[in-house]
């Protein structure tokens, strides 16, 4: 074999072949040490989570593997020949560029990561002496140093920015540092084309008017679009963590506008993003609200009763609000209540319980000096309960591919922020969250009246998402087994906003309906018909089940000829202020 001279360059060969050598060399080094430790127990003693024996276990499955990826990598072709994909790693749309698998460098980073990952997460599960929330919160810690330390999310480890680097002669990372340097001056991550969309001119364009404004709400009452209306109006409470017009983006996608052309009179809370002058604003001001709201109504149109819908937290606060009409014997102002995505039972509140703590408390309490939450802090939060989709791909697209942001309006709504009144966020993360006491009879009252939810009859629509991760499908699923009256349960395809979301016209995602009595969400789903599309016609049909009466869409069911005189056009300055 001829020799290659003494200062002859390393060629691939030469470097897969060293690293190969150094691998093994620790390999069979730590094999010997694992192997002495786990055989001679008075010399070594136990450990855990160092030489126990899962532990030692697990050492010796990842070096095996690594051995196995470095013969992978070293045997051309052998990668292919290996076992599938698990389908998590198939579906990883973080590696869906055809040079992580077919360039052995690139394929064997992508394998190391995932093996590493498996690893690290492997190891907090094996963690012994910490209760059950303490290594939630641990594993969702590392899960989320996982996605951040990804070879996708680095120049020099991602072949596609390697590529485009040298295509753009760098004018990629100059492009993206400018979009880095504006999401930092902004304090925010951006997600979409901030010029794309403007409420009013392509968002939140049903027309209406605003009817009545409080400090803490607007009122917006829709022009109907069709002869007659149900007789019984809808008011709907949506979130104030975000804005209203998630209900009412482009029109094909306006669950409002739906409504109205159902024959449906639609009216609609605008919450007012939170100020200094809110400090002292507590929860039971937001159930006074709802209240307030359902009475303006009633005495608008001249009817004894509404139907309510309240969207994830004002959805909790509409439980709140049915329980406090209970104790009053008021009720019957309540014809029916919709919960999209609400809970009212904490125990199994998902990912947003592992921000819940008393250093969280802490922090939130020392960032709100003047009485208020700024709304970025909980974007944040949410963003970094979907990191992999909502932190780290706008890394790789936007900040190291350079690429120009897409037009997405859900996303702009994701990024309209709202600030909170800090003392309500406190006790409504205290008291529900951390210590649970909305399901406790009496435990909390509203305006000084103890509440109690199982006192609630009115009926109800509950519906619920399958991928949820703000309000999962199982915590949700707990209302059926607290309320008294009628109730119908809606499981949805996809999650918190998309499977809320969904007109029929596009046909997207299912659900899944099941009229037979059910302990258990598994219960309920192993029963469950699955209907293609959008579950607003089944609410729809629901809501006219409750009175399908109707009037003439004439006076006061036309905005500003009632009652209450017209303040402004529809969608209100509240929306509209920052």
């Amino acid at each position: 074999m001829t020799e290659k001279p003494a200062d002859s360059t390393p060629d691939l060969a030469d470097l897969q072949h060293w690293t190969w050598v150094m691998g093994r060399a620790q390999q069979m080094m730590m094999e010997h040490g694992l192997s002495a430790m786990s055989e001679t127990p008075s010399a070594f003693p136990t450990i855990p989570g160092f030489n126990d024996p899962a532990t030692i276990q697990r050492a010796q499955d990842f070096w095996a593997q690594n051995l196995t990826m470095w013969q992978n990598f070293l045997t051309p072709g052998a990668a292919n020949a290996t076992a599938p994909e698990p389908p998590a790693q198939a579906r990883d749309k973080r590696f869906k560029a055809p040079e992580w698998r077919e360039n052995p460098v690139f394929d064997w980073i992508r394998r190391s990561y995932y093996m590493i990952a498996d690893q690290m997460l492997q190891s907090v599960d094996a963690l012994e002496g910490l209760d059950a929330k303490q290594k939630e919160q641990l594993r969702f810690a590392t899960q989320g140093i996982v996605d951040a330390m990804s070879p996708s999310n680095f120049v020099l480890t991602n072949p596609q920015v390697l590529a485009k680097t040298i295509e753009t002669r760098g004018e990629n990372l100059l492009k993206g540092l400018q979009n880095m340097l504006a999401d930092m001056g902004r304090g925010q991550m951006t997600h979409t084309d901030g010029g794309a969309f403007e409420i009013g001119r392509n968002l939140a364009m049903t027309p209406g008017k605003v009817i009545h404004r409080t400090p803490l709400y607007e009122l917006i009452q829709y022009t109907p679009t069709t002869d007659t209306v149900l007789a019984t109006p809808l008011v709907i409470f949506p979130p104030w963590i975000n804005r209203f017009y998630i209900l009412d983006l482009t029109p094909e996608k306006s669950f409002i506008r739906w409504c109205v052309d159902q024959g449906i009179t639609v009216f609609m809370v605008s919450w007012k993003s939170a100020d200094a002058s809110h400090k002292d604003v507590i929860w039971d001001d937001y159930v006074a609200a709802q209240i307030d709201a359902v009475d303006v109504i009633r005495e608008t149109l001249n009817v004894p009763a509404v139907h309510t819908i309240g969207y994830c937290v004002a959805g909790t606060t509409l439980a709140a609000t049915l329980a406090l009409l209970a104790a009053r014997d008021e009720a019957e102002k309540v014809a029916s209540a919709t919960f999209f995505t609400a809970q009212v039972d904490f125990a199994q509140a998902g990912d947003l319980q592992h921000f819940v703590d008393d250093e969280q408390l802490k922090m939130i309490a020392a960032i709100s000096p003047d009485g208020f939450l700024d709304g970025r802090y909980m974007a944040m939060t949410f963003n970094l309960l979907r990191g992999r989709d909502l932190i780290w791909n706008y890394v790789t697209n936007n900040y190291l591919l350079g690429q120009d942001y897409a037009p997405f309006d859900l996303l702009h709504w994701n990024g309209d922020t709202t600030n909170l009144p800090s003392k309500w966020h406190l006790s409504y993360l205290t008291d529900l969250y951390r210590d649970n006491l909305l399901v406790q009879p009496g435990a909390l009252a509203v305006a000084g009246t103890p509440i109690d939810l199982t006192k609630v009859m009115t009926p109800a629509y509950v519906q619920a998402g399958r991928e949820d991760h703000i309000a999962p499908a199982e915590s949700v699923w707990k209302m059926m087994h607290i309320f008294q009256g009628p109730l119908r349960f809606v499981l949805a395809g996809s999650g918190h906003i998309a499977g809320v979301v969904n007109p029929p016209a596009q046909q997207k995602y299912q659900y899944w309906t099941n009229d037979a009595p059910a302990e258990t969400l598994d219960a309920f789903v192993a029963g469950a018909s699955e209907t293609k599309g959008s579950w607003w016609p089944d609410w729809g049909e629901w809501l006219r089940a409750r009175g399908d009466e109707t009037v003439p869409a004439k006076g006061a069911r036309q905005p500003g000829k009632g009652k209450r005189k017209a303040i402004e056009d529809a969608p209100g300055s509240y929306v509209r202020a920052r």
